[in-house]
């Protein structure tokens, strides 16, 4: 059998590499969430040779999924760190990322959190409005330091993800208008505690095409090249991250239904390269920020099959998992890609796969073609590696799932699966 990264089928079993999931979840228990260490170095790897030739620097995302584990093995593949919180940043720093490989976004950093961003150095703060650039400005005085700052800027550009993840329209709250960059660049430079040296972008998440991200390009591209017209030359350009990846068609087998149809979606390179020679004109350090597209693909989260029942014109299959495991269809009617841990040849039903959350939101899948299951067996939910713990609570007093890496043919366990005395 040769190696394989993340998921596939090899006859009747799913794998992870070379991991049968059926023995995986006989081990572990389920709900697990399970990652492919292959895919992951692979997607990272991808990115340094993408940006090889070009001075770089790509940090990882943090939001998307910050096991500890993960995050060291990121580290070790040469990324740096994007953090949004106090939280985030301690862990960063924890696991080893060398602080001026971190940068720190977000709208709403309390006093501490940039506090704690300054006392370790980091290479830059993401500033997103003139208040918060007034706030670092106070701070680091305070402290006789020089704060290291990008300011973000809201492109108003339409990404064409869900609303809820779109971020660089003027109506969203986050960076600062792109008309007003300028005025607030020149502030900043007058600023003795305040180093402004870069721009910063992040257009929203899972973008699927190219255009928005160089239409973004183009703001920021256009933006730098007036400051510097004004004798305010840039030290680096940030161009964010939300590169988006498949959620359909991810394992193919011809056993499996059809259930949804997906254009095809460019792959990393694809994406920074569509940019790379616009930014690569200023003469700057180039930052990006991926995150789902590290570790989406590489994950996905078993569950095991309670019950069937039918109501009205509805089949149900009721799921050991539930929307605090994996929030994402509730939230955002997300799709995300269903199959049987061991396929065989069976016939296929539509049903709605759910979990026993007390919310008729609780669900995996609606009117979704699958192959038809029983009882006490394994489904595998693909694509879960991204906002799928990160985003997990105890809601309905449920322990949170397990997370299980694997390498090649070895499985470790990353997380230990709550109890319920953790719940106390």
């Amino acid at each position: 059998m040769m190696s394989k990264e993340a998921f596939w089928f090899e006859g009747d079993d799913l794998y992870c590499e070379l991991t049968p999931l059926a023995e995986l979840v006989e081990k572990y228990d389920t709900p697990v969430f399970v990652y492919s260490k292959a895919a992951i170095q692979a997607r990272c790897r991808e990115v340094e040779r993408t940006l090889d030739g070009v001075p770089h620097l790509a940090c990882y995302a943090m939001k998307a999924n910050s096991n500890s584990n993960l995050l060291q093995l990121i580290r070790d593949e040469g990324l740096g760190a994007e953090v949004v919180s106090g939280g985030e940043l301690y862990c960063a720093l924890k696991v080893g990322f060398p602080p001026e490989r971190i940068v720190f976004s977000g709208v709403g950093k309390r006093d501490e959190e940039i506090e704690l961003a300054l006392e370790n150095r980091i290479l830059a703060l993401n500033v997103e409005s003139f208040e918060e650039l007034k706030t670092v400005s106070e701070l680091a005085a305070r402290k006789g330091m020089k704060a290291p700052i990008y300011l973000r800027v809201n492109p108003d550009i339409e990404a064409g993800a869900h609303p809820f993840i779109v971020t660089g329209r003027k109506y969203n709250k986050f960076g600062i208008d792109k008309n007003q960059v300028a005025e607030i660049f020149r502030w900043a430079r007058s600023r003795p505690s305040i180093d402004c040296v870069g721009l910063h972008v992040h257009i929203g998440s899972q973008v699927v095409g190219l255009e928005p991200f160089r239409a973004a390009a183009d703001v920021i591209v256009s933006l730098a090249h007036s400051l510097k017209k004004s004798g305010m030359a840039l030290e680096a350009v940030n161009l964010g991250g939300g590169f988006g990846v498949p959620f359909a068609d991810v394992v193919s087998d011809k056993r499996l239904p059809v259930t949804q149809r997906q254009e095809r979606i460019p792959t990393l390179d694809e994406y920074l390269r569509s940019v790379l020679p616009l930014y690569r004109s200023l003469g700057c350090m180039v930052l990006c920020e991926p995150g789902r597209s590290i570790v989406a693909n590489s994950g996905a989260l078993i569950v095991r099959v309670l019950y069937r029942k039918e109501t009205g014109n509805r089949k149900f299959v009721v799921v050991d998992g539930g929307m605090n495991d994996l929030i994402r269809p509730s939230l955002y009617n997300a799709y995300h890609q269903i199959v049987p841990v061991r396929l065989g040849s069976r016939e296929h039903e539509t049903v709605d796969v759910v979990g026993p959350i007390c919310e008729s939101g609780d669900y995996f899948a609606l009117e979704r073609p699958l192959p038809k299951s029983v009882r006490g067996e394994y489904l595998a939910i693909l694509s879960a590696g991204a906002y799928g713990f990160a985003f997990s609570s105890n809601y309905n007093g449920r322990p949170r799932a397990a997370e299980v890496l694997v390498d090649k043919s070895e499985t470790s366990v990353i997380r230990m699966r709550e109890t319920v005395e953790d719940l106390y």
